[in-house]
């Protein structure tokens, strides 16, 4: 087998060949688009190699749904969270390949991925037969237009066709809440729970449940009543793992209030007893909410512990995690700059925030103009009485000529 390079313009092309057909004339593999002949040559090397070993696939004859497979094994499974990487499989195997996968690759069309979006919105289902939201097909198109965007990396396509489709918008999820009266009545009800901790620090900091969970003795720091959120817990196949945060500012340092700080340090004084009586038998992992033997607690037990406490209260049946919303939502009906509340939620920018409680904005909105209305109805009824005024003639009686009890009229002359 041999190669060689072309220079085809400002461009250089890797050509193969592959031996002969049946009528005797050559097979030639071209590979296009390199800037430099060492890129080219390094290609030509590679793909020589690929061929030799089996790795080869022409691209002429790879469908969507072999790439897709093949994306999940060399990129998606080396480069995301095991958690992330199962959801784009279970989309890739479940979705995508049974409505696109036969399609050759190269011969993928924007109308097709429009017609598997429209497809899965009328008639696909979850587990269950629950059908299929905007927001998960919008998962969909995230994931198809990713791999799709390697494929043009790989110069496997010449352009992404994901590009040109609208993916689906979705539908406005209100966010559910509890007001500060609802919160106490929790609290109060949940004193001396295992799950009270969780609780209380979810709706005093806005952290996320596995944030909480994954909370180390060491993350606090008692003398600044600080805080600092640098790795959360995740389910996976098989158990639960610790992660990095999934951003820069999901790692974060936040301020505590006093009643948080005071309620872990009886926290901690009671893990210590449990310590103490445990003994050797204590999984000491630094952890700061466990079972008394030093086991972790799982995130969806403290989900469960919560939805029963609302249950016993006969509150509204909320998700843990809009504990984290109610956080925002008391911060910014408080009048906390949302820059501030963006910050300790741990979003990218201030955007976020600001689209995610657009209810809340909307109720402060109201309340702003409000304010405004009093301020100008008070600055007009006091314009007012100092108009009355204007016009009148203060006389002084240093200017006051007291012989004919006339003012002057020419105080200069």
């Amino acid at each position: 087998m041999r190669g060689h390079i072309r220079k085809r313009g400002n461009k250089y092309v890797v050509v193969i060949s592959l031996g002969r057909n049946e009528q005797g004339k050559p097979i030639q593999k071209w590979v296009s688009g390199f800037d430099t002949r060492q890129q080219a040559e390094a290609a030509a090397s590679k793909l020589i190699h690929e061929i030799n070993t089996g790795l080869y696939v022409d691209p002429t004859k790879l469908t969507l749904g072999e790439y897709l497979l093949m994306w999940m094994g060399n990129y998606a499974r080396i480069n995301v969270s095991p958690k992330t990487a199962d959801r784009y499989e279970e989309m890739i195997k479940q979705h995508i390949i049974p409505y696109l996968g036969k399609i050759i690759l190269h011969k993928l069309h924007p109308m097709q991925i429009q017609s598997f979006y429209s497809h899965e919105i009328k008639d696909g289902r979850l587990k269950g037969d629950k059908p299929l939201s905007r927001r998960t097909v919008l998962h969909f198109h995230r994931v198809l237009r990713e791999a799709l965007h390697h494929a043009v990396q790989l110069q496997i396509l010449a352009r992404n066709p994901a590009d040109a489709v609208k993916p689906p918008r979705p539908q406005y999820r209100e966010i559910k809440t509890l007001d500060a009266q609802q919160v106490a009545h929790v609290l109060h009800h949940g004193k001396g729970r295992l799950v009270y901790m969780p609780i209380l620090l979810a709706i005093t900091t806005g952290m996320r449940r596995g944030e909480i969970i994954a909370l180390q003795w060491k993350d606090i720091n008692f003398d600044r009543a600080t805080l600092t959120v640098r790795r959360s817990c995740e389910r996976i196949k098989g158990g639960y793992r610790f992660k990095e945060p999934k951003s820069k500012t999901s790692r974060r340092l936040l301020t505590l209030p006093s009643m948080t700080v005071e309620a872990l340090i009886e926290h901690k004084a009671k893990q210590n007893d449990e310590k103490r009586l445990a003994g050797a038998g204590y999984n000491d992992q630094d952890l700061i909410f466990t079972w008394p033997d030093g086991t972790m607690i799982k995130p969806d037990y403290v989900s469960r512990e919560f939805k029963m406490i609302l249950k016993e209260l006969g509150l509204p049946i909320v998700r843990f995690h809009d504990l984290r919303h109610s956080h925002a939502t008391h911060l910014m009906i408080q009048g906390i700059h949302p820059k501030v509340v963006s910050e300790r939620l741990g979003h990218s920018n201030i955007r976020i925030t600001l689209d995610l409680y657009t209810h809340v904005m909307e109720s402060l909105q109201k309340e702003a103009a409000d304010q405004v209305d009093t301020f100008m109805r008070k600055a007009m009824e006091e314009n007012q009485t100092d108009s009355s005024s204007i016009g009148m003639i203060k006389i002084d009686r240093e200017f006051f000529n007291p012989s004919n009890d006339q003012p002057f009229t020419n105080i200069d002359g």
